[in-house]
């Protein structure tokens, strides 16, 4: 077998930059829990000693973990004054969860998919699939941090304007539905938005559904959001203005089901918003940052959950655009779809019945 020596030793770099980055997300999740990036933001250049008194940090650790961070890029290091900074950038990345760049709830999820490996390995070989509830409690916890970010940057701003007349329905009051809504980030989004009208957020994951009402409690939007425990196919309700489903028509084992279930019980002038990742068509068109990203996950999490379903599609996070169309449209009852909207990282669709 014929070696190309230069193709090797461009791998070779490429696997030590992966190594680096592999080994420092552990990293990135204790500056997050310990509050290290938090305590460095605005704060100026730190002498280590200064960082470790701040931080309450034993000296040792504190300049190792300084020093990581350094290594990777995202603490300043200044050699002469041997001093240590968080930029305004990196801040808006890792220190402030209500940034539209906020990306820690990344490396939960990718902390979930490592706890999740064994139960993963044994799917593969059986097919059956894992359930979204059978994974680490990390993977909830970082879906929802991660999300919110687009959600805060996008939903008002852009996306909900995108469908025809939805903004001033919504002005006006209108009735939402937030199906697959996890820790219910999105739901609390949209009543913070748009106070004249009231929401429910449906989730089969009662301990998704719990941590929805504490969050809607701490918002302040009890008063026109509820949390029930229900399923895609299944959730109660008549004459929806607006069904939502955000990143998650793709993980049901019967998306099809789901469609016919959201017609029944929208409004017949009503809107189902369909959010999901990003993703082009084809295969090679998806060969990208983004899609690798986006198939890593549907391999650990997305893939296997709508095989442990009934039906068990498995539409997986890079289904694009002509997919959906056909489970919507073709399969699911509705007459209009079309894309409202996009970002680097979703797709917005509108369907109408």
């Amino acid at each position: 077998m014929q070696i190309d020596e230069d193709k090797l030793n461009a791998l070779m770099g490429r696997m030590v930059a992966e190594f680096g980055a592999l080994a420092g997300a552990p990293l990135v999740i204790l500056g997050d829990r310990l509050g290290l990036y938090k305590a460095m933001a605005g704060a100026g250049p730190m002498t280590l000693d200064q960082f470790s008194d701040k931080t309450g940090l034993r000296l040792r650790y504190a300049q190792e973990w300084l020093s990581a961070q350094a290594a990777s890029g995202f603490v300043d290091y200044d050699p002469k004054a041997q001093t240590f900074a968080l930029s305004p950038e990196t801040a808006l990345v890792l220190a402030d969860d209500n940034s539209p760049a906020f990306m820690v709830g990344g490396f939960e999820v990718l902390m979930s998919m490592f706890n999740d490996i064994d139960k993963i390995q044994k799917a593969f070989r059986d097919g059956i699939g894992l359930g979204w509830h059978e994974h680490h409690p990390a993977l909830f916890s970082g879906t929802e941090r991660f999300f919110r970010a687009g959600y805060n940057a996008n939903l008002e701003p852009s996306w909900i304007p995108s469908l025809d007349g939805m903004r001033e329905r919504l002005q006006a009051g209108a009735r939402v539905a937030d199906v697959g809504c996890g820790f219910g980030a999105s739901t609390i989004v949209l009543a913070q938005a748009y106070p004249q009208s009231t929401f429910v957020g449906y989730d089969y994951h009662e301990p998704s559904v719990n941590a929805a009402r504490e969050r809607a409690a701490a918002a302040g939007v009890a008063d026109r959001v509820r949390f029930e425990v229900a399923g895609a196919k299944t959730y109660p309700g008549k004459d929806f203005d607006l069904v939502a489903f955000f990143d998650c028509l793709h993980d049901m084992g019967d998306p099809v089901g789901a469609a016919r279930h959201v017609r029944e019980t929208l409004a017949p002038d009503g809107i189902w918003m369909i959010v999901e990742p990003f993703a082009n068509d084809r295969l090679e068109d998806n060969l990208n940052p983004v899609g690798r990203i986006f198939y890593s996950a549907s391999t650990m999490v997305c893939t296997p959950c709508s095989l442990s379903q009934e039906v068990g599609r498995g539409l997986g996070a890079q289904a694009g655009e002509e997919r959906l169309r056909e489970v919507v449209v073709k399969e699911g009852g509705f007459t209009r779809f079309r894309r409202a909207a996009q970002t680097p990282f979703n797709l917005v669709f509108e369907a109408r019945p």
